[in-house]
């Protein structure tokens, strides 16, 4: 048996011990014995979901939104052109875990799942030789990580983070039938939004029983407690709490990826935030109502208000974990990284994310990485991509990156100044195995941003093509399409010679 195979062969036993055991001081004594050259540092990746760089202060946004992260970020590598690859959960989050594009890995729609071959292909097997545990707040998230979980070794269900304990019930009760007993369980027990259940007897009792558990806590959310949607309370403290407690049990080194439900909507923050920006004389940039906005949002001021205070509660709760990573002594041999699925906007007659425009606030993300004893940072202006995440996570550590990826490794880790197309890709009413026919596409280029919308009846002959300069224009104000026509046409060339190429294989 050589070093590598009883490496992995450890890290899956020790998993399993009960927690706080003695995982620890196994993984010292494998290293000890069978380990001569310096053990790997740790990977940390923490997701905020539908977090925006936009709303952020530390990006300038005029909002006091990040006081934590703020402070923070003085010691990390800063991407202040940060992109996520879709707008919305299941493009972004497929792209970050599996180092490609959308049209790529074909999770395109709601709640998609990656094509075959990315089961096999994804950043927990990049790194076979951590302990690889997993959570997420989200289901479609979630979705992504049950399709791995031969590449996991350990995910941490979804509902026992909840403060729901019968749903956790229900789901280890019928783990092997999961999807169905949840259906089943959320169709009987659970109140939809139409006000009706097909049990009428047992929603009333669940209901009964849930309310009597989270009574205590409702007046610490003005707002109600935070929810993945209408369903499913949860607290985030509690799942940093369990996180923290988990990652000083499992052995080293691990690749940890935890994804947060906040500060996605429903924006219910804790009572030490409510209300904190009301009145404060705030006045986002006014922006014309886009062609795309099918359903016109009118209350965007309040909803951009809540969602920033709903931030606050985030970055609380970061600086929350990062202090118990530096007192723990973790941030002396992890790599930690902060970023997004997606972001958030309210501006253009549209409020939240997912629909078919890709501006700035709803695809611009915060990426920020934390070296391990670095108390210096640095700021990086290249355009970067969701899909670099996790090439560069894997230089970072010593290994080559994944043959598979569309992404580099980051500056300043790997080339600087770079001269690459960045793609924002979002077509989630095309079929997974079918050429892209309905879509909102981006290209980003040295500092010009093409957008190109086809398929939507909306659009002029079926096509829509906009042209801005996103550094001496960030809030996308002046459309250059019609002044600087030639450039917008060799790169909207550019960007349909990508979609012939991505779109061979389903013609």
């Amino acid at each position: 048996m050589n070093n590598r195979f009883s490496r992995r062969d450890f890290l899956k036993l020790a998993g399993l011990l009960p927690l706080g055991l003695s995982a620890p001081r196994l993984s010292r004594m494998l290293d000890a014995h069978t380990l001569a050259q310096e053990k790997p540092k740790n990977v940390l990746v923490i997701i905020f979901d539908a977090f925006s760089a936009y709303d952020i202060s530390f990006y300038g946004y005029e909002r006091q939104t990040t006081p934590n992260i703020d402070r923070l970020a003085k010691r990390a590598l800063v991407y202040h052109n940060h992109f996520a690859a879709g707008n919305f959960t299941t493009p972004g989050t497929a792209s970050l875990l599996t180092g490609v594009l959308p049209w790529t890995h074909r999770a395109l729609n709601l709640n998609g799942k990656v094509v075959d071959p990315y089961l096999t292909k994804n950043i927990f097997s990049a790194f076979n030789d951590h302990y690889r545990i997993a959570y997420s707040h989200n289901g479609f998230a979630n979705t992504f990580l049950k399709q791995f979980h031969n590449e996991l070794d350990e995910l941490i269900p979804r509902e026992s983070l909840y403060l729901e304990s019968y749903d956790s019930f229900i789901s280890t009760l019928f783990k092997n039938d999961d999807d169905i007993a949840s259906v089943s369980w959320v169709r009987n027990m659970k109140v939809n939004e139409e006000g009706s259940a097909y049990s009428l007897f047992l929603s009333h009792l669940y209901e009964s029983l849930q309310e009597r558990k989270i009574e205590s806590l409702r007046p610490l959310f003005p707002r109600g407690l935070p929810t993945t949607g209408l369903v499913n309370p949860y607290l985030l403290e509690t799942a940093v709490d369990a996180i923290r407690r988990r990652l000083s049990e499992i052995p080293q080194p691990f690749i940890g990826y935890f994804h947060f439900m906040p500060p996605h909507h429903p924006y219910r923050t804790s009572r030490e935030f409510f209300n904190v920006f009301k009145g404060d004389g705030f006045k986002p940039v006014e922006k014309p109502i886009d062609v795309l906005a099918d359903k016109i949002s009118l209350e965007q001021p309040r909803r951009r208000t809540e969602y920033d205070e709903f931030i606050l509660y985030c970055d609380r709760e970061f600086g929350r974990l990062y202090t118990y990573l530096e007192s723990s002594g973790l941030m002396e041999n992890t790599w930690l990284v902060l970023t997004s699925d997606h972001g958030e906007m309210f501006e253009r007659g549209i409020s939240g994310h997912g629909s078919r425009v890709l501006y700035q606030p709803v695809v611009r993300i915060p990426l920020m990485i934390f070296e391990p004893a670095r108390q210096i940072g640095a700021d990086i202006y290249e355009y970067t991509s969701a899909v670099d995440v996790l090439p560069t996570l894997a230089h970072l550590t010593g290994q080559k990156p994944p043959s598979w990826t569309e992404g580099v490794v980051l500056p300043p880790y790997g080339a600087t100044n770079l001269d690459r197309n960045v793609y924002v890709v979002q077509a989630i009413d095309n079929a997974q195995d079918a050429a892209l026919t309905q879509a909102s596409t981006v290209l980003i280029k040295e500092n010009y941003k093409l957008h190109y919308y086809f398929g939507y009846p909306e659009a002029p002959e079926g096509e829509l093509v906009k042209l801005f300069n996103i550094k001496s224009d960030p809030e996308e104000l002046v459309d250059l399409y019609p002044s600087k026509k030639e450039l917008a046409m060799e790169l909207l060339n550019e960007l349909k010679g990508k979609l012939a190429e991505v779109n061979k294989p389903y013609l």
